[in-house]
């Protein structure tokens, strides 16, 4: 690890107002203690706002703000792919931050990290996100941002339109299509709609914030169900194979 890279972990471990040994930064980043006293001394000297002494522990003020100009290079890869991802399947507000993204991430980089920036060999290209696909999803995120509620015309699997009033709560991205995740006020449950099945939509009220209807929420419930899902399919493939077993007929080569 680069010395200003180690520096840069120092003061993340630090933020928080956390109580930290150097014996704890030493396991953590790999180093002797000696190098940790070192490195603190050094960051100190230099204004960041470090406090304690060796034996005790060090902690940083609140308030301290590095300026974004170390990344590593895995992190420099993450950040330009997904800004390009949102560019080409976002909305078109999103499509516009992301390129601002790109441009702020390349003004604050060393002349070395911004060639490699430019030079992130991951790119994205959509040719079936259209400009009101685009207007549909920035509607979208804003009605999230400020928490109003959205009447959809919504059109379903088999064609049939319906009216829904819901509380949106977020946008899920699944590589070919977009969906809205909301608390739909007909089903008094979340739902997920796909964003190319809304035909119109009319944006409401603002809502109030509830923690029993929240994104967290309602993600974490999907996941459960999610995993229940798994445990039965896994409990019928054990009962499968034990009747397959008792009548003889199991074979362990099946399904590759």
């Amino acid at each position: 690890m680069r010395r200003a890279d180690r520096l840069f972990q120092i003061v993340q471990h630090l933020r928080g107002g956390r109580l930290v040994t150097a014996r704890q930064l030493a396991e953590r980043l790999t180093v002797s203690e000696r190098t940790i006293y070192r490195d603190i001394a050094d960051l100190i000297r230099s204004g960041v706002p470090i406090t304690g002494e060796a034996g005790i522990g060090y902690l940083m003020r609140a308030g301290f703000e590095l300026p974004p100009l170390m990344f590593a290079r895995d992190e420099i890869v993450a950040l330009v792919a997904g800004a390009r991802l949102i560019r080409a399947f976002g909305g078109t507000a999103m499509a516009r931050a992301s390129e601002e993204a790109l441009v702020k991430i390349s003004a604050v980089l060393p002349e070395a990290e911004r060639r490699r920036a430019e030079a992130v060999p991951i790119h994205a290209f959509s040719v079936r996100t259209a400009d009101a696909d685009r207007a549909r999803l920035d509607t979208l995120d804003a009605a999230i941002a400020a928490r109003h509620t959205l009447t959809l015309d919504y059109e379903d699997r088999a064609g049939v339109l319906t009216r829904r009033d819901v509380r949106p709560l977020g946008l899920t991205f699944w590589g070919q299509a977009w969906t809205l995740v909301a608390w739909c006020e007909l089903r008094q449950d979340p739902r997920m709609f796909r964003v190319d099945r809304i035909a119109a939509m009319e944006v409401g009220a603002t809502f109030p914030a509830d923690s029993a209807q929240s994104l967290a929420t309602v993600l974490a419930a999907m996941a459960r169900d999610e995993a229940e899902r798994q445990n039965r399919a896994m409990r019928r493939s054990d009962q499968t194979e034990q009747q397959e077993r008792a009548a003889g007929t199991y074979d362990k080569t099946a399904g590759g």
